[in-house]
């Protein structure tokens, strides 16, 4: 009856990530030099983080053959208390036709073990955030020319704002620093991807709006409505603005039959933003099921004023009435 919300597709065209062989594991330092300019931080990055951060716990696993990908993603659900190793990821992130690990496949192999992944913002300065508030960060490289990418997963856990280093578990190097402005050369070859994971029932503190909603989505793609919402609730709590949440956590409710949570919910969405019309016509169908027909009637006259493609569906339904 209500209309879901659907996780973004993601493209099957990103690139693979792998290291070339076991020797690179030794030599990745030499790859990283060349034109680097210092990356431009915010005054914020400087004011507001720990000048130095450094998260001593997060385990390591050398990246051998073949196995980069699958080793930076054990460092981070072993992190997160999942008994996971090496050798069980890989069959499940590596593509032998790629020659590597996709980054889809890294998120959904999150997500297969009751983890969130969330992509993180293309900036240093969100880089550095997440770190400093405990989360490592799993950071997509190229580590050679774009005309001859070289793709390398490695595993932020750690800064140093004086100094203007990165700490990373990368290769076969357990903690290997790197300047900010070398660090940031290769990794905006990879457009600067990276991402972070948390279990369900736990939203990073920094994550946008929008792709804390597309991460949550997708995890509720593979574990339902029950499976995500946890992070639904979480959600609204820590992003009391965002409207989009509170019309998500009204259709998991919806779909778990709790019907009157769901309303409250979408009346919130509705009450946040106003022009979300897809939240007015949920609202209005869910009051037409309870036989509440003058409130139907106002939330399905509201939707089908709002430009959209609810509009047809909210006429439809108005005109039922």
């Amino acid at each position: 009856m209500c209309i879901r919300l659907r996780a973004k597709r993601i493209r099957s065209h990103l690139p693979t990530a792998r290291l070339a062989g076991v020797f690179l594991c030794f030599l990745i330092s030499a790859f990283l030099t060349g034109c680097a300019s210092r990356p431009a931080l915010l005054e914020s990055t400087y004011q507001t983080l720990p000048p130095q951060v450094e998260l001593n716990d997060v385990p390591f696993h050398p990246q051998v053959k073949y196995q980069c990908g699958p080793a930076a993603l054990a460092m981070i659900l072993n992190h997160r208390g999942v008994d996971v190793n090496v050798d069980q990821l890989t069959p499940q992130v590596f593509i032998p036709e790629r020659g590597g690990s996709v980054q889809p496949e890294m998120l959904a192999t999150a997500r297969r073990y009751q983890q969130i992944a969330y992509p993180i913002r293309p900036t240093l300065d969100s880089l550095l955030t997440h770190l400093a508030e405990g989360d490592p960060v799993v950071v997509m490289q190229n580590l050679s020319l774009p005309t001859w990418p070289m793709w390398h997963y490695a595993v932020a856990v750690g800064y140093d704002l004086a100094n203007e280093t990165l700490i990373l578990r990368s290769g076969e190097i357990e903690r290997h620093t790197l300047s900010f402005s070398r660090f940031d050369a290769t990794w905006a070859r990879a457009d600067r991807w990276g991402f972070i994971i948390a279990p369900p029932g736990e939203i990073p503190a920094s994550i946008d709006p929008q792709r804390a909603i597309d991460a949550i989505s997708a995890y509720e793609a593979l574990h339902g409505a029950r499976g995500a919402l946890l992070s639904w609730e979480a959600l609204v709590k820590r992003q009391p603005d965002n409207a989009m949440g509170y019309f998500a956590l009204g259709n998991a409710y919806y779909t778990l039959k709790k019907v009157a949570k769901a309303r409250d919910a979408l009346i919130q969405a509705t009450m946040t933003n106003p022009k979300l019309g897809v939240a007015w016509l949920n609202l209005g169908l869910i009051h037409q099921a309870e036989g509440e027909l003058d409130s139907a009637r106002k939330a399905l006259k509201k939707a089908s004023q709002l430009p959209g493609p609810w509009q047809k569906r909210a006429t439809t339904a108005l005109q039922s009435l």
